[in-house]
């Protein structure tokens, strides 16, 4: 099982949080892009995404699947296979998944991004959340989807803790 890297915060002016992972997935990049970049893909790990328009400028809308919380913005970069990035909100919030292949062929090393404004807090609960999702695209990737029916705060929390505990001092980068 692959392991899920622990993410790396950067803050800017206060409260602009730039969150960064780097995650080598043991499939194919066509495989992974179709995961992180299609409204078929999505909801087996993240949420469902109705529209998304795959092109630039194109419409998106992600609808969270353990919320219910819809964030509606514009496709704001797409390079079809490697690059799609969506900016949401209000607020607005920018989200990219970069896909490159793994050094020997056959993986794919996803490079995320999520830029948003928010405290401290929110910035931790962000780290979590898509530390916990990226296991979820993991897992996904292998044939085992999230079942949104059975999904808990539980291993958010967990993940929360950890970083919240390994963040100081404020603010820094997390390794």
């Amino acid at each position: 099982m692959t392991e899920i890297p622990r993410g790396r915060s950067e803050t800017h002016d206060g409260d602009t949080h730039l969150l960064r992972y780097a995650i080598e997935l043991p499939h194919p990049q066509p495989v992974v892009w179709a995961a992180v970049a299609s409204p078929e893909g999505l909801p087996s790990w993240f949420g469902a995404a109705d529209p998304l328009e795959p092109r630039l400028g194109g419409r998106v809308v992600l609808r969270r699947l353990d919320s219910g919380t819809e964030l509606s913005g514009r496709v704001t970069a797409w390079d079809m296979d490697r690059v799609a990035e969506y900016t949401v909100g209000p607020p607005h919030e920018r989200i990219r998944f970069h896909l490159e292949p793994a050094a020997g062929g056959g993986s794919t090393v996803l490079r995320f991004t999520h830029e948003f404004r928010g405290d401290r807090e929110l910035m931790l609960d962000r780290l979590a959340d898509w530390h916990e999702r990226f296991e979820g695209l993991r897992d996904a990737l292998d044939g085992r989807p999230t079942d949104w029916r059975d999904w808990t705060p539980d291993r958010r929390a967990e993940l929360r803790e950890l970083y919240a505990r390994d963040e100081a001092p404020w603010p820094r980068w997390v390794p």
